[in-house]
């Protein structure tokens, strides 16, 4: 399948998956607004591409997928909120607490942290108790303390205060730190969890990881490149609050032109660990070139 069409498989499931007339409705409204706000959808059509690449079914890994971009438009939702980076537009669009107001938007984000594990049980029917088991761990790790949140914590306190060193931990230190559990962590869920539901092997399951790690700390490095030199109609959201905030990115700490380089070097040795691992994917060599491509590399 190509980009297009995994974008237009995942699209229609999380429509179907994401209720509008429940009630209370407003809830219902608030998680769909998010999920559904047009985007790359990169974390689901991971999943399922990993899930392809080890001999998998698609199908299986749908409902895993569509919950990883749940949980994705829950770390959006709560990011943006005034009391996090307090933004006013996603993808183009009002973001959440601006159109539903800031208690919903909390409670949209809570309500899809919990909703998405529900998806995953309630229609994988062709996969066994013990993969389910596997897929449960890997969510609540990434999307956790361990995960996700852990990565969002250290980015708030360390904006305005990592020049200070008041970790007493480095800076580049502080900021593999974000840039791994904010972002690769989402990335390595949705490889891993699509290669398990492959039945992949422990050897390639690590390589995978490897792959995602890589790749998602690339992505972030392209986001803070953006910051710098992308438009609002091109990223859909406000450009240049990470200088204005003083925060820790990558761009800020190395300058422009080290991280254009970083990011080249960190996508290269994606490819490389592809032709390590025999793996013929034009969608993951998409992603790759649409990045070089957005950061002007």
């Amino acid at each position: 399948m190509t980009l297009e069409e995994y974008i237009e498989l995942i699209n229609k499931k999380l429509d179907e998956y994401l209720p509008e007339d429940k009630f209370p409705q407003d809830i219902f409204k608030a998680m769909k607004y998010t999920v559904t706000l047009p985007g790359k959808r990169l974390r689901p059509i991971m999943c399922l591409e990993a899930c392809r690449i080890f001999g998998g079914n698609i199908e299986d890994a749908i409902p895993t997928a569509c919950a990883i971009e749940m949980l994705h438009a829950q770390t959006l939702i709560h990011d943006d909120l005034p009391c996090m980076d307090n933004d006013d537009f996603r993808r183009g669009k009002p973001t959440n607490h601006k159109v539903f107001g800031e208690a919903n938007a909390v409670l949209a984000g809570d309500a899809l942290l919990s909703f998405a594990p529900q998806i995953i049980l309630n229609y994988s029917k062709n996969l066994s108790d013990e993969i389910l088991v596997k897929i449960m761990k890997e969510y609540t790790q990434y999307a956790g303390a361990y995960g996700v949140i852990g990565g969002q914590v250290v980015d708030i306190e360390a904006e305005k205060n990592w020049k200070n060193n008041v970790f007493g931990v480095k800076p580049e230190e502080l900021l593999e730190f974000i840039h791994t559990h904010k972002t690769a962590d989402l990335f390595k869920l949705s490889l891993r969890t699509g290669a398990i539901i492959a039945g992949a092997d422990e050897e390639n399951l690590q390589k995978i990881t490897d792959f995602a790690h890589k790749l998602g700390v690339a992505f972030q490095i392209c986001d803070d490149i953006l910051d710098v030199i992308s438009t609002f109609e091109e990223m859909g959201k406000t450009i240049g609050k990470d200088a204005n905030a003083d925060k820790l990115t990558f761009v800020t700490l190395y300058g422009l032109e080290k991280s254009k380089c970083k990011l080249c070097c960190l996508l290269d040795e994606c490819c490389d660990i592809m032709s390590d691992m025999g793996v013929k994917t034009s969608v993951l060599s998409d992603i790759i070139s649409g990045m070089k491509r957005k950061a002007g590399l």
